[in-house]
């Protein structure tokens, strides 16, 4: 029986997912901006570029779904998966400027309006409204199918473009009452208010999505919770013993750990690797998505100054 693929499998759903945002994001932006022209409505346009901004992010999701489908080289020894790391990290400064253009774009326009008595952008018609709704129920089904696909590849730039679209309702939500609101009470400055609202938000999630790519980048984990599954499995072997300079980190949805174990020095070489082989199945049993694991064997009483790795004693209550 053939060896399953299981970075294969996941650029696969990877490159679905991105040409479901692909084709969805290039009706939705075109239908925008084509409307926002047609209506005289900045908001609709602004939100049309918005979304064509979510067309060049599925093309990017695209690339780096080749990319991490290669096979590890002398240059990438683990694999190429933190490119997709890389690539979420690239989305969330994306998001982040898109934000911050958009509160100052509002600001500026709300100052004129409001300490230099120039006008606001005429009132839009009443067809924006209609864009605007279906835009916001095209951006719900896309951000929840990538959720969904991102859950099913455990992928964080997938579930990072999924928050990027949930954004994007709030976006368009924000855009529809900052439409109505100018239609019913011919106030155009509503509108604006209601921008720098939805970029502060953009913003705000934009942070959290970069949080999260730095400390994979940094081989860094908040998984406590992993590291206890880590310890019970190796408590499981008898054998085994004081598990300690352990190391996890996440290469793309996937799991690399390092562990150092005691054993009884009087062991054969053979029973010694018989003893890390039974702790390494033991882990892969306990937690999924391992990708590599690395034990190595000391023999019991050898204690050294080691200046990095976690023993139990870090994940205790």
């Amino acid at each position: 029986m053939a060896k399953a693929n299981p970075a294969g499998e996941r650029s696969s759903i990877i490159k679905t997912a991105s040409l479901v945002a692909l084709a969805g994001n290039l009706v939705l932006a075109s239908v925008k901006i084509s409307a926002g022209i047609l209506t005289d409505s900045l908001a609709v346009l602004g939100d049309g570029i918005d979304s064509s901004m979510d067309v060049l992010i599925a093309v990017m999701a695209l690339v780096v779904s080749s990319v991490i489908a290669r096979p590890a080289d002398k240059n990438h020894p683990w694999g190429h998966g933190r490119a997709e790391t890389v690539a979420t990290a690239m989305l969330s400064l994306i998001l982040f400027f898109a934000g911050a253009q958009l509160i100052l774009n509002s600001a500026e326009k709300l100052f004129d309006f409001l300490h230099r008595g120039n006008s606001v952008p005429a009132i839009p018609e009443p067809a924006a409204l209609f864009v605007t709704a279906f835009s916001i129920a095209g951006k719900m089904v896309l951000s929840w199918s990538q959720y969904l696909f991102g859950k099913k590849a455990d992928s964080a730039m997938l579930k990072a473009n999924a928050k990027n679209m949930a954004g994007d309702v709030i976006t368009s939500t924000g855009v529809l009452i900052g439409l109505g609101c100018a239609l019913f009470f011919k106030i155009g400055a509503i509108d604006l208010v209601t921008a720098i609202l939805v970029g502060v938000w953009i913003i705000k999630n934009s942070t959290g999505i970069f949080l999260s790519a730095n400390m994979e980048l940094m081989d860094g984990t908040t998984a406590d919770q992993s590291y206890r599954e880590l310890f019970e499995a190796v408590r499981s072997v008898p054998e085994a013993g004081r598990p300690h300079r352990t190391r996890m980190r996440r290469i793309a949805g996937f799991w690399d750990i390092d562990i150092d174990i005691e054993v009884d020095p009087a062991l054969t070489i053979a029973e010694a690797h018989a003893i890390a082989s039974r702790v390494e199945a033991a882990i892969k049993e306990r937690i999924d998505g391992v990708f590599d694991i690395m034990v190595h064997v000391e023999p019991a009483g050898n204690v050294q100054a080691e200046g990095y790795g976690l023993t139990e004693d870090y994940i205790k209550d």
